[in-house]
């Protein structure tokens, strides 16, 4: 990348969200933690110091070393950023009587100063934090203020630093765009040419020079991430990548071939190993959650390590590792506590001794989705919904039988395909049933019945971290559990799942 920016992490929950609007503008930029981020080089074009729920007089407050950049290269302090500059510099910031959260709006704009460059008086901004900048440093000038906070933007000309107390980067500032691009375009200079296809091209040329003439695999889950990262390999290495799919049996119905087509009408070299009765017979009289997790990532990493002692000579082990990933293990709070260990083939590597190679490490997961269009992936992969590693093994509440796995593949099959033919796929992020291990009393024709529950599941989110429940039009759920009851023998009641992330989750387990 000839240009980019460093944005120093320090633990605001809105640090990627920074990334991913300067990625919006074709820019490219990485997240560092602020006390472990490399010396910048010609590269890099201008730094952003993020927010933080830490206060700059806390004891063991985030302070940075920026010794090296000041005075240097363009900086821009975001809330908690925008105070530990002044902080540190000369200025004051003091403990507010009331945290200042929520809209507020710019009731001073300097419109002479580049970071407000075309921002109106009265737009708004968002406001998240406890303290307050009173007095700024020498040489500091104030350039936006709202009527709460005096210092609410600030600019220092010999030092190339500006500062705003409120989030640009959040949906409730509404000029926010305009102000980080000022900031990255206008004031770094950075060119807006990170794309897609600018992507492919370095990565292609990257891949090819990394693998030689090696081989590769690479486990493909009929996700975007893995099947995007696989696309990339074969445009780069072709029959020396050997991909290795593995059907665990908790797949949709038909889900194993219908992906299996896919990737071979792409031309990838792909082994499908149907394995779903050893993975079955791996959690029989199994209940508890964590346990199928567990007993699945294990059963995952044997078939997984039996099918790659098949291909000779191989050298690199890819992976399906997007940057937030990357961002989370070397994050200001330390490594994840949990790895998701369906997400990796655990220590395969080591033991096969194999090299990693991460083709998507750089990207955000909509990014990922705009690679796979330029690589003109197929919708069944690119446009497929979110889907747990486990799969249906979590949307069976309780032990899992031959039997109620099948009636679970029935019900979902026709949810999703309800959701498809109504034009309904595309406006929610996720959906699935959830087979409950209760039965209830039910009539059909002149009989008593006693038969099994499904709930459907289907959310809205971005990201997974937080979510809404969908409101799916109420013919068409009437429409949709009439179809279940009367095709899928075994159901007799079906129900709607209403609740959001949090309290709930997405899974019922």
């Amino acid at each position: 990348m000839d240009h980019k920016i460093l944005i120093l992490d320090f633990g605001s929950q809105y640090t990627q969200l920074i990334a991913r609007r300067i990625r919006e503008l074709n820019v490219y930029c990485e997240i560092f933690p602020y006390n472990n981020f490399p010396q910048p080089d010609n590269t890099v074009k201008g730094v952003i110091l993020s927010g933080s729920p830490a206060s700059v007089h806390d004891r063991n407050a985030p302070r940075p070393d920026l010794s090296h950049l000041k005075g240097k290269i363009p900086m821009l302090g975001i809330c908690y950023g925008a105070q530990i500059l002044v902080h540190h510099y000369g200025g004051k910031v003091l403990r507010s009587d009331t945290r200042e959260y929520g809209r507020a709006r710019l009731i001073h704009v300097d419109a002479t100063d580049k970071l407000l460059k075309e921002v109106d008086k009265g737009t708004q901004v968002w406001m998240s934090h406890a303290d307050t900048i009173t007095k700024l440093p020498p040489d500091y000038t104030i350039t936006g203020s709202t009527a709460d906070v005096k210092a609410a933007a600030y600019h220092s000309g010999a030092e190339n630093i500006w500062g705003i107390q409120f989030h640009p980067e959040v949906y409730h500032t509404t000029q926010g765009t305009k102000i980080l691009k000022n900031f990255v375009l206008d004031i770094c200079g950075c060119a807006p040419v990170w794309t897609p296809d600018s992507f492919i091209e370095s990565s292609l040329k990257s891949i090819r020079e990394k693998l030689a003439n090696d081989r590769v695999i690479l486990g493909l889950s009929g996700g975007v991430d893995s099947s995007v990262a696989a696309a990339l390999l074969n445009m780069a290495v072709g029959e020396n990548l050997t991909c290795i799919f593995v059907d665990n049996g908790f797949l949709r119905k038909n889900e194993f071939r219908k992906v299996m087509d896919s990737y071979r009408d792409l031309g990838m070299n792909v082994t499908g190993v149907d394995a779903s009765d050893e993975f079955i017979n791996a959690l029989e009289g199994i209940s508890d959650p964590e346990e199928k997790r567990k007993r699945i990532g294990k059963t995952f990493i044997d078939v997984f390590e039996r099918e790659a002692y098949k291909v000779k000579n191989v050298k690199w082990l890819a992976q399906g590792t997007i940057y937030p990933d990357v961002i989370e293990s070397v994050s200001v709070n330390g490594p994840s506590a949990t790895i998701k260990s369906h997400h990796n083939v655990g220590g395969l590597p080591e033991k096969m001794n194999l090299k990693v190679i991460e083709p998507l490490k750089l990207l955000f997961k909509d990014e990922v989705r705009r690679v796979g269009e330029s690589l003109k992936l197929p919708d069944i992969i690119l446009k497929r919904h979110p889907f747990p590693g486990p799969g249906l093994a979590i949307r069976i509440v309780g032990i899992i039988t031959r039997e109620n796995l099948e009636i679970l593949k029935m019900a979902d099959e026709l949810f999703i395909e309800g959701l498809q033919k109504h034009d309904l796929y595309d406006k929610v992020w996720q959906a699935g049933v959830i087979l409950l291990p209760v039965q209830s009393v039910g009539v059909m024709g002149d009989e008593r019945t006693y038969e099994n529950t499904v709930v459907l599941r289907a959310v809205n989110s971005t990201d997974g971290m937080t979510a809404d429940w969908s409101y799916l039009p109420h013919e068409f759920l009437r429409s949709i559990s009439n179809e279940i009851i009367n095709k899928v023998k075994g159901i007799n009641r079906v129900v709607y799942d209403i609740s959001s992330k949090p309290p709930a989750t997405i899974e019922w387990e």
